[in-house]
């Protein structure tokens, strides 16, 4: 067999030979990554059975793509694959027809905004949240406002501060009892 331009060295021709690099590919680096992709499906979707189907429309946009360029680190292009199908989900259960909502004021719908009665409560309970973090001990108010706050895992949090992953589980419990009893002693409320 002669050699075209679309063929390969050994007579194979060159899409296939793509879609055989794109097997490989997947089966390597992408099927691995399905239980960690299940859990992130089902964790956005009620539906369980909607968690299955984007798993499958994930791949499918994963094997197109690759068949233009294999992405590489495979993680990231897949997870963000997976978000950006769970968002176009999202936005089309969010679909109200035309007709449906052509008389708003029959729908009979709340407004989402807080009343000023809600925003004065919401206020003050910011500002008592603030004045019991600011009597705080420094190093049980840093530790909190970065695992609360930030959002930092412990172990960051630690290496941060330059201490233990005990001494910030420590800190971060003193500091959550401390603003309970804050916020909750002068409430008129009891409990732990």
């Amino acid at each position: 067999m002669t050699k075209t331009p679309e063929t390969g060295p050994d007579g194979q021709s060159l899409a296939s030979a793509q879609a055989v690099e794109v097997q490989a590919w997947f089966v390597r680096e992408v099927l691995p990554l399905e239980a960690g992709l299940m859990q992130f499906l089902r964790r956005r979707r009620r539906d369980a059975g909607d968690a299955d189907d984007l798993c499958h429309d994930v791949y499918v946009r994963v094997c197109e793509a690759a068949m233009k360029e294999i992405p590489r680190p495979a993680k990231p292009f897949v997870f963000a694959v997976a978000r950006n199908l769970v968002i176009d989900h999202a936005r089309r259960d969010h679909v109200v027809p035309i007709n449906a909502a052509a008389d708003v004021d029959m729908l009979n719908i709340a407004a989402d905004t807080p009343g000023p009665e809600q925003s004065l409560v919401a206020r003050e309970e910011l500002t008592a949240l603030q004045a019991a973090l600011d009597r705080l001990p420094p190093r049980c108010r840093e530790a909190v406002v970065m695992r609360k706050i930030e959002g930092l895992p412990r172990r960051e949090i630690a290496a941060r501060m330059g201490i233990a992953e005990k001494t910030v589980r420590r800190h971060i419990g003193d500091a959550m009892c401390a603003l309970a009893d804050a916020l909750y002693r002068n409430d008129g409320r009891s409990g732990a």
